[in-house]
């Protein structure tokens, strides 16, 4: 697999063109499409979960889906739409793609739908609400009630959870952007943080961090920014205006080319607090418990049981409820979330497998977190993808690359 060693990614310093780019999204595509035909030759969701006869083809809709599907075909034109402006379709005999007429000619001349295995782009117009799935029924062939898709109501088969378990285990050019995504978004934060200078706004902190991903060519679904009380009291100290003297938390969910990655930092001003090392201690120590457990042959139940285990030997007792835990991540900030003891769902029972990428996300009352992204590797270690140098490591830590501590600002 390329772009690894034992337990981390390592980044392109090189500039990462154009030409590689579509290179590497040609290949993602090129990825899913496989997946996709297999899934469909195997009688798609009559196979699996969700219908009692073949779909007559799959359509995604939505801006996780047609990532994965497409090899990250353009950024949302509406950052928070649930549908996106462009759908794919594909059928035993082939794909195609949808899009408005406002969207069309970009799509043709900056994506290159050919090269990306679809052979037809159908342009529809913007104002009419029910042009896709017309568009979407002409080129399976089929009614809308016998299409599978991505949740999206008008077809009569649901494939979402489908979907997900099928982009888990990421293909080895996306393995590759996300690495490159994460090693973007942890140096956007941590160059935010190190301007920082007690007194400082929050909100002019969160700018920095925005700002910096935006010049990645990154957008942040999350972005949390908070410090001192309001960070000691609130899971989510969202930025107010607030100035900032002691300590800050930045938070980020960032998203390149459909793929999502999620990282935490702290930075205080010196000496830190000796309260919160201490219980920032025992938040790595959950962490740490929740990442040993996630290896490949392992379930995602059985990580959450040693997450919830381990809250118990922090002296926090079902710790857990308290806050989201995290979990897997790629295509979605989070491709399902489940909680310790619901083992009725399907995902409490999926095995942890190569390529799958995970950001666990424990927490304490009193302003503690840790959060990194890790990817599985092919030889069952934890791979550190949101690790960039220049920050400092967490004493006697375990990890290679060690995990990060709090920095230390000058007053």
């Amino acid at each position: 697999m390329s772009g690894f060693v034992t337990s981390v990614i390592l980044y392109h310093t090189t500039a990462f063109g154009t030409t590689e780019r579509h290179k590497r999204s040609v290949a993602r595509a090129q990825a899913a499409a496989q997946r996709i035909d297999a899934w469909l030759a195997a009688g798609g969701a009559a196979g699996s979960t969700a219908a009692a006869e073949d779909p007559g083809g799959l359509v995604v809709t939505g801006p996780a889906a047609v990532a994965w599907a497409c090899g990250g075909v353009a950024p949302p034109v509406d950052r928070t739409a649930a549908t996106d402006l462009v759908w794919a379709v594909f059928t035993p005999v082939g794909a195609a793609l949808i899009t408005t007429n406002v969207e069309a000619d970009r799509i043709r001349d900056e994506y290159d739908p050919a090269a990306h295995g679809f052979t037809n782009l159908v342009v529809v117009p913007w104002h009419d609400a029910s042009a896709f799935v017309t568009a979407a029924e002409r080129l399976a062939g089929a009614p809308a009630r016998s299409l599978a898709a991505d949740g999206h109501p008008a077809f009569g088969i649901d494939a979402t959870d489908d979907l997900v378990g099928l982009r888990l285990a990421l293909s080895a050019p996306e393995q590759d952007d996300l690495a490159e995504l994460g090693h973007d978004a942890a140096a956007a934060l941590q160059s935010a943080l190190s301007g920082w200078r007690p007194g400082e706004r929050d909100l002019d902190i969160q700018a920095r961090c925005a700002a910096a991903l935006e010049a990645a060519g990154t957008d942040a679904p999350v972005l949390i920014v908070g410090g001192d009380d309001r960070q000691e009291r609130y899971r989510h100290p969202m930025a107010v205006g607030a100035p900032v003297h002691r300590v800050v938390m930045a938070v980020v969910v960032a998203r390149r080319a459909g793929l999502h990655v999620a990282t935490t930092r702290f930075a205080a001003a010196a000496p830190v607090d000796s309260a919160l090392l201490d219980l920032r201690r025992r938040v790595l120590a959950i962490d740490e418990a929740v990442l040993r457990a996630s290896r490949p042959g392992a379930t995602y139940g059985g990580a959450l049981d040693a997450l919830d285990a381990a809250y118990a030997h922090a002296g926090a007792p079902g710790g857990w409820a308290g806050h989201y835990q995290g979990g897997p991540i790629g295509f979605a900030q989070r491709e399902f979330e489940v909680a310790p003891g619901q083992t009725g769902t399907r995902w409490y029972g999926e095995p942890i497998a190569a390529g799958h990428a995970l950001a666990w996300n424990p927490s304490l009352p009193g302003g503690a977190k840790v959060e990194d992204t890790y990817l599985v590797t092919d030889a069952g270690e934890l791979a550190s993808v949101t690790f960039a140098p220049g920050w400092p490591a967490e004493p006697d830590d375990g990890r290679q690359p060690p995990r990060p501590a709090v920095l230390e600002v000058a007053t």
